[in-house]
């Protein structure tokens, strides 16, 4: 379908269990489009159980959909914003030249309002100086010096000590550095939050996870930590990484990891929504539609916002 629309890009978000990727991709279908994901754990390769890299899902009546920024990294780098806003551009770029609509999806609020608000990014090398000093102070402190800087809307920048500290040295970094920021595009885009009430969210969650567990969550784990990825960098990672590896390291019961696993799953789901209400309280708008209505029917809703 040839679109002729005001907007140069749709955003279709929200958080996790809600059905995303489907929508995304019959919507993508509709419009000859491709994806653009905007998930800042499936950029890694190897670690697709748990971050739901359900590859079936970008296949519309045996029609392949291009999905871009998956598996583009190795598990065990520490892959970063700046790179996503980086990547987003190149790809972008390629695919308005080629005439494709471009749809970005995914739970990722901070790779989203990167690239919708335009984040003016430079890349940040390491100061082993302002680390050595940093290294002395406890998790508290460090804490504190990281709320100093900015408000924390992301509790995994203090997930580790060494993850705090380099959130401290990049803000450091821009409050300090004199020189100019590289311009992003201004974009048009046309931004879709996917949602379900909290109940339906919890109940997807829950069977989710032990669909994931029954078919090899715990012994992808495994493997990546006995390919040398190091326990530290999966606790960066977070939720099933960070749960799987304490209980695969006898720092916690099987049952105990499921249950903290989960809790840890519904509260990530209210920190999205928490970013997402704070981007639209910065005046960004978000057109919310129901994950509960058939598919033709929330298909038929967001092409319709695109030619308004």
């Amino acid at each position: 379908m040839k679109l002729k629309s005001s907007y140069d890009l749709l955003v279709i978000t929200g958080p996790t269990a809600t059905g995303k990727t489907k929508l995304a991709v019959a919507v993508a279908d509709a419009l000859g489009g491709e994806i653009i994901s905007a998930d800042s754990r499936q950029v890694y390769r190897g670690m697709d159980i748990g971050t739901g890299k359900d590859y079936s899902d970008y296949s519309v009546d045996g029609r392949q959909i291009a999905c871009h920024l998956i598996d583009i990294a190795e598990p065990g780098y520490k892959y970063n914003v700046f790179e996503y806003q980086r990547d987003f551009r190149i790809v972008y770029t390629d695919m308005r030249q080629r005439g494709v609509f471009p749809v970005v999806c995914g739970g990722s609020g901070m790779y989203i309002d990167s690239i919708v608000s335009g984040y003016r990014l430079h890349e940040v090398a390491p100061d082993p100086g302002l680390r050595a000093r940093l290294e002395k102070k406890s998790m508290e402190e460090l804490t504190e010096i990281l709320k100093s800087y900015r408000k924390l809307h992301n509790v995994t920048d203090i997930d580790t000590k060494k993850r705090v500290i380099r959130a401290i040295e990049i803000e450091h970094h821009n409050r300090s550095a004199g020189r100019k920021q590289s311009e992003f595009p201004r974009l048009s885009p046309l931004i879709v939050g996917v949602n379900v009430d909290r109940e339906t969210r919890r109940r997807r969650i829950s069977e989710r996870l032990r669909k994931r567990l029954d078919t090899g969550l715990v012994e992808e784990v495994r493997g990546l930590l006995e390919k040398g990825v190091g326990e530290e960098v999966l606790l960066y990672y977070g939720l099933e990484y960070k749960f799987i590896t304490l209980y695969l390291g006898g720092k916690m019961t099987y049952e105990d990891m499921i249950y903290g696993l989960e809790s840890a799953i519904h509260q990530f789901a209210k920190r999205q929504m928490t970013w997402f209400r704070g981007m639209e309280r910065k005046g960004i708008r978000i057109q919310w539609i129901d994950s509960e209505l058939p598919e033709e029917t929330r298909v038929e809703m967001i092409l319709e916002l695109l030619i308004k």
